[in-house]
C-alpha cells in the first residue's frame, strides 16, 4: 500500500492540472467556510497582507480575503488554476510555484492554506510548517486544514486519486509552539464546516 501512496502522491500534481477546469466547476462555493475565514480575518490588521497557499482558481477563499479588503496574494502548484485565478482577479498577484519552495521577502499578515497542505508528505509537512512561520509577520496568523490523525488516506478530485496526508494533532502543536506561534483554536471535524480539521494559530509579536 505503501507503494501505492508515493504513486498517487507523485501524481497529484498532474491530477490537478488536467481537472482545474472540472475541480473549479465542483468546487462548493457556497462558503461553508464563512465562520473560520472570519475569525482569521479577525486577528488580521485591516487592509493586511494574505498568503492564499494553493490558492486554486481563486474562489471562493481567495475571494472572500479580496472582498474584505486584504492584498492577496495566491500561490498554486497548478499553471492552470494560477490562469483562472489572473482572469478572475487581475489585480492581485498570483504566482504558480510549490509551497515546499516559495521564498518571499516580504512577510504576510496571514498564511492560510485550506485544502492544499494536506497534500504533502509527512516529511514535506514537518518542513513546510516552518517556511510558513518564517514569512509571517510579528502577531501573523496561521490557519491550515490538516486531518484528525495521523496517516495517510486517498481522496478524489474529478474521479482521479490525489494524496493526502496528515500529522498527529500533538506533534502539530508542538511544531508551531517551537516555532513562536500560539494555537488560538484547533477543532477536529468540525460539523459546522463540511467536517474539516482546522487549526488556527497566531505568531507572537
Amino acid at each position: 500500500m505503501q507503494e501505492s501512496f508515493e504513486h498517487i502522491e507523485k501524481q497529484t500534481l498532474d491530477v490537478y492540472r488536467r481537472n482545474a477546469a472540472a475541480f473549479d466547476q465542483q468546487r462548493h462555493k457556497g462558503l461553508h467556510e464563512r465562520g473560520w475565514l472570519e475569525r482569521f480575518a479577525a486577528l488580521l490588521p485591516p487592509g493586511g497582507s494574505v498568503l492564499d497557499v494553493g490558492c486554486g482558481a481563486g474562489e471562493p477563499i481567495a475571494q472572500y480575503f479580496i472582498d474584505e479588503g486584504f492584498q492577496v496574494t495566491g500561490i498554486d502548484f497548478s499553471e492552470p488554476m494560477i490562469e483562472l485565478a489572473e482572469a478572475r482577479y487581475p489585480e492581485n498577484d498570483w504566482i504558480c510555484c510549490d509551497m515546499r519552495a516559495f521564498d518571499f521577502e516580504s512577510r504576510f499578515d496571514g498564511i492560510i492554506a485550506w485544502n492544499s497542505f494536506f497534500h504533502l508528505t509527512q516529511n514535506d509537512q514537518r518542513s513546510v510548517l516552518k517556511r510558513f512561520v518564517q514569512h509571517l509577520a510579528a502577531g501573523g496568523v496561521l490557519m491550515i486544514t490538516v486531518g484528525p490523525e495521523a496517516g495517510e488516506v486517498l481522496g478524489h478530485v474529478n474521479g482521479e486519486k490525489v494524496y493526502h496526508a496528515s500529522l498527529s494533532p500533538e506533534e502539530y502543536t508542538a511544531i508551531l509552539k517551537q516555532s513562536g506561534l500560539d494555537v488560538v483554536e484547533f477543532v477536529f471535524e468540525d460539523e459546522t464546516c463540511d467536517f474539516q480539521t482546522v487549526l488556527l494559530a497566531k505568531r507572537s509579536t
